[in-house]
């Protein structure tokens, strides 16, 4: 154990983790807990506030637990990675006043087509960064206000992300980071500062409003209950940390030119890490988790979420839960695809299960299974799934690239990832060399170094290359896939969405 320890917690869309690390980025201890995902009607996702607030709170106190008293007094900062654009509001005293609205809720169409009639889209786009689109949380946020809890809304309250809610469990503080905040597509990048137009927009008003931190800058100190559970000393300070892409970026080391992280979870997400504020419908742009830095990102909202789907709604007993049976499931089918010829023997999936964000910027968007034949069964699906998602990365790497230059490195990161099969697939069929964090939990890693930055009083891009650890080696896929990947793409794959835009449409109003 080198140096003094902190913790980087991840709290994600159904879990969240944490890793207990020291100066030199070696895991010391983790723990993890889970929280339910409910979709009580189409398009809508919520969850529990104090179930999400309960697990981070739990996983941080297992982790803390597992050390020897002499490493616990070690542990000087504690910083956060979380589930974006998923929000809540909250009483004064941190009582939830209505379910969290998650990040992948799609009710929220009339409140993007109104507030896009109110200021224009491309302004929207020029302020946020953020082309309008149910995925940004101010349209979740005005219809929770104005239709779902319209009584909440002069109601004494605080909008908090995930960030925010965990901050205050710690601290009891409302606080966040401009990082953490930036998704809910109320802030402006350049500044940092809420931006008046978006938040009216979204019906908040300046109180509700929580304050605003750099990554990497101290929030407060853990308060004398919260160290109390969790068996810390006194004085351990709370780090802003950043959105669980932006961590991602940075506990995989992707800080310089030319180098992406790739994640593939729950959703898929890809990006690379500039220095000047731009936007593009190629990508969205939000704060990085570096200090002066910004990350140009693409993120298709259905990533392993669609194998999900297969395993629970189609093989299973139709609920989205984290089961040792969908374990089991998804485990056989990846074990049954790996025969199956790259192209899945003529199956092909265009993988909009939750609508496209970049390229598209289509909510009507949804998912298509293409070629099905009596000879298919649930392993070809799969395959075609995970085809379908390497192939949508190529599109959007591609176009990010020619923004922003050339991607010459591709770091690949979350748990799907651990399988080799799949870092083969994903390497294959987008035609790059991928490499792999050496460390599972990335995103926990990112917030890990923002606080080790902090308790060092090194530079964050200093504590990024002592602690992200990537493998030297490069996957590339076998050279008989990458053919018949390029073939694939080129004649059918990428003028694909074009070709079925009319009638997805026409299917979202039928």
């Amino acid at each position: 154990m080198r140096g003094p320890l902190v913790a980087g917690l991840d709290v994600s869309t159904t879990a969240a983790k944490a890793l207990i690390v020291d100066a030199e980025g070696q895991v010391v201890s983790e723990g993890r807990a889970t929280f339910p995902l409910s979709n009580p009607s189409p398009g809508a996702w919520e969850q529990d506030v104090a179930l999400i607030r309960e697990a981070a709170l739990c996983c941080l106190a297992e982790a803390l637990a597992r050390l020897a008293p002499p490493e616990r007094t070690a542990v000087r900062g504690i910083s956060i990675a979380h589930q974006r654009e998923t929000f809540a509001f909250v009483a004064p005293d941190g009582a939830p006043l209505a379910p969290a609205i998650v990040w992948m809720d799609s009710r929220s169409t009339p409140e993007v087509l109104e507030v896009s009639r109110q200021l224009g889209a491309e302004r929207i786009h020029e302020l946020s960064g953020k082309v309008p689109c149910t995925t940004p949380s101010l349209y979740k946020i005005r219809m929770l206000l104005s239709r779902l809890c319209p009584s909440i809304r002069a109601a004494p309250k605080r909008l908090v992300d995930v960030h925010a809610l965990v901050v205050h469990a710690l601290t009891g503080r409302f606080v966040t980071s401009t990082a953490a905040a930036d998704p809910l597509g109320l802030i402006d990048p350049r500044t940092g500062a809420w931006q008046e137009q978006l938040c009216r927009a979204a019906l908040v008003d300046d109180e509700s409003l929580c304050g605003l931190a750099p990554p990497g800058s101290a929030l407060g100190v853990v308060d004398a209950a919260a160290s109390a559970r969790l068996g810390l000393d006194p004085g351990v300070v709370v780090v802003a940390g950043a959105g669980d892409g932006q961590a991602a970026a940075l506990g995989a080391g992707a800080l310089r030119d030319g180098a992406a992280y790739l994640n593939v979870g729950t959703a898929v997400v890809a990006g690379v890490t500039g220095r000047t504020f731009r936007f593009s419908r190629a990508y969205r742009t939000l704060i990085g988790a570096a200090p002066g830095t910004f990350l140009y990102e693409s993120d298709l909202k259905g990533g392993t979420l669609t194998l999900d789907w297969l395993a629970d709604r189609v093989l299973g007993e139709g609920r989205f839960e984290r089961t040792s049976a969908r374990t089991r499931t998804l485990a056989d089918l990846e074990h049954k695809a790996r025969g199956l010829p790259a192209g899945a023997n003529g199956l092909l999936v265009l993988p909009y299960w939750a609508g496209v964000m970049s390229p598209h910027w289509s909510d009507d968007a949804s998912g298509a299974i293409i070629g099905l034949r009596p000879d298919h069964g649930p392993e070809h699906l799969y395959r075609a799934i995970c085809e379908g998602l390497a192939l949508e990365q190529r599109l959007v790497l591609e176009l990010i690239e020619r923004e922003t230059g050339p991607i010459t490195d591709v770091i690949a990161v979350g748990g799907a990832m651990r399988s080799d099969f799949l870092l083969g697939l994903f390497a294959a069929a987008t035609g790059r060399p991928l490499r792999r964090s050496e460390v599972d939990e990335t995103t926990a890693l990112g917030a890990a170094i923002l606080a080790s930055a902090h308790v060092t009083g090194d530079s964050v891009e200093q504590a990024a290359s002592r602690m992200a650890r990537v493998t030297a080696h490069a996957e590339r896929g076998l050279p008989e896939e990458v053919a018949r990947y390029d073939a694939l793409y080129e004649g059918v794959y990428r003028g694909l969405y074009a070709a079925l835009e009319g009638t997805l449409r026409a299917l979202a109003r039928a």
